[in-house]
């Protein structure tokens, strides 16, 4: 009779994730507290410059103390305040009656205040009234929890608004964060072999990756791989018996459920997501089908016609309004959208006028804005991916299912994760006009939503450099430059990523 052997550091490993945990959330949670929109010196128009993408006109007067950062995150909140305070969608509107001098256009309205401004609106060329670029789900969300505190503390979040901005920040990141790391160690109790892999992974998620920056800002791409990453904690133990045994008391139904409502919020805050919702829901019908299509199906349904039909609630659209980059909503008189174009400035807007898709699709893994040179532990999620199609590879030469154990639900993950990563990659490097790496932020953005899953197939090359000296070594190597492109501007994410600033002050970059 085999008798299992004692796992003797168990109870020190749990209690060292959760010493991470406090210490990333608390982290996160003081950040927030402090946050407060900068203006640096080193952006400012230089003499004789003019404003452009590389500098910014400096407030001719004391600027509203506000503690949102910039366009992106002021355009969900200018729209959480209108649909709360005004019960519309609307954020501004333009009456050509209202035009003088200081506004040529007749602009009034949320997005034109001091401390509410924003370039991410778009125009409806018929009704003349300002709407966010932004899908309006997570808004619509955050708009009801302002709702509750104006209602309960009675907050407006005009005259308050680093208490309503804190706080949901609060709730919509850092308890989030909690679960989210706790998920993640759950999964590397299960998946993982060793303290050392085990303990690397849980502390890249805490501090080794780019999602750690967005935590003090209101975005979809925090709460996206939150999302992501419950829907595989949830999915794993049905899909393969040998899964993470937490949560047992969620019969596979109730777990099918949960599934299906992360995988709807996750396609709407992050639409090529649809990969990643299809790979799991093509799991899920090969191994349960029935179930699938009665507990899955239904919750993803369900939030993707939200996704429309909020889309026309707010904007009259079907699609999102970003669709529309070449048309009057962007391209409007007066629009920052309008003068980017061949030879009109520099800055990381022009890039798209000055490289190739080639180039672009480098600098967004190895180059400025690279997946790899940013946060190099996600090397380490690459060899794991390899590796699980090694395994998958050498079960079908044995003429065995690819899915048969004893690692199956590890390898299936990797593999069907490096998938799912190389259409979203492709998405954003070969097929959307933007290319211009998500404009003014510390990384690949749009690839943030991933970081879960490279995360997890990162446990067993983890578990093997552990048992080497030089393995540790280079982890930590890994891991250290990790920490420091995400804590380079962790006071904004808002900001270039310091390989970009650093061939930008080179003169090594043509925009």
């Amino acid at each position: 009779m085999n008798v299992p052997t004692p796992d003797l550091t168990r109870d020190l490993r749990r209690q060292v994730y959760w010493l991470l945990i406090a210490v990333a959330a608390a982290g996160a949670a003081g950040r927030i507290l402090s946050a407060e929109r900068l203006y640096e010196p080193s952006r400012a128009v230089p003499p004789g410059g003019r404003a452009d993408g590389r500098y910014q006109v400096w407030p001719d007067k004391q600027p509203r103390p506000m503690p949102t950062f910039g366009s992106n995150d002021r355009s969900r909140w200018d729209t959480v305040r209108a649909l709360v305070d005004e019960g519309t969608f609307v954020i501004g509107r333009r009456d050509p009656s209202r035009a003088t001098s200081d506004n040529p256009y007749g602009d009034y309205g949320i997005v034109f205040e001091d401390g509410w401004t924003s370039v991410d609106k778009v125009l409806n060329p018929v009704t003349l009234e300002f709407y966010s670029s932004k899908p309006p789900l997570l808004t619509v969300l955050m708009a009801g929890e302002y709702w509750l505190l104006k209602h309960a503390l009675g907050w407006s979040i005009n005259d308050h608004p680093n208490e309503v901005v804190r706080v949901g920040l609060l709730t919509f990141n850092v308890l989030p964060l909690i679960f989210y790391l706790w998920m993640l160690s759950r999964l590397a109790e299960r998946y993982g072999a060793t303290d050392w892999g085990r303990l690397f992974v849980v502390a890249a998620a805490a501090f080794g990756t780019l999602l750690t920056p967005f935590l003090i800002t209101f975005n979809n791409h925090v709460p996206a791989a939150f999302a992501a990453l419950a829907a595989l904690y949830v999915v794993l133990p049905l899909a393969f018996p040998e899964g993470p045994s937490g949560g047992r008391l969620l019969g596979g139904a109730t777990r099918l459920l949960a599934a299906g409502v992360a995988v709807g919020l996750l396609v709407n805050f992050e639409l090529p997501a649809a990969a990643f919702a299809a790979a799991l829901g093509l799991l899920l019908l090969a191994r349960a089908p029935v179930r699938t299509l009665l507990c899955f199906l239904p919750p993803v349904l369900i939030l993707i016609a939200a996704y429309f039909f909020l889309n026309h609630l707010a904007t009259g659209q079907l699609l999102p309004v970003y669709e529309k980059i070449d048309t009057p909503w962007y391209q409007y008189p007066g629009s920052v959208w309008a003068t980017i174009h061949p030879g009109a400035g520099r800055g990381i807007e022009f890039a798209k006028y000055t490289e190739g898709r080639g180039m672009y699709a480098f600098h967004l893994l190895f180059g400025h804005h690279g997946w790899f040179s940013l946060t190099p532990v996600n090397l380490l999620g690459a060899a794991g991916m390899v590796l699980a199609f090694v395994h998958l590879w050498r079960r079908v030469r044995a003429g065995r299912r690819p899915d048969a154990p004893p690692t199956a639900a590890w390898d299936v993950t990797a593999a069907g994760s490096a998938a799912v990563s190389l259409v979203v990659f492709v998405f954003y490097a070969f097929v959307v006009s933007t290319a211009n790496y998500g404009g003014w932020t510390n990384g690949p953005r749009w690839l943030l939503w991933l970081t879960p899953l490279w995360l997890f197939g990162a446990l067993p090359v983890a578990d093997w450099l552990g048992q080497r000296r030089w393995g540790r070594a280079a982890c930590l190597v890994l891991l250290a430059l990790s920490v420091l492109s995400a804590s380079y501007a962790d006071w904004n994410p808002w900001r270039h990523p310091w390989i970009y600033n650093w061939m930008e002050a080179g003169g090594w970059l043509p925009y």
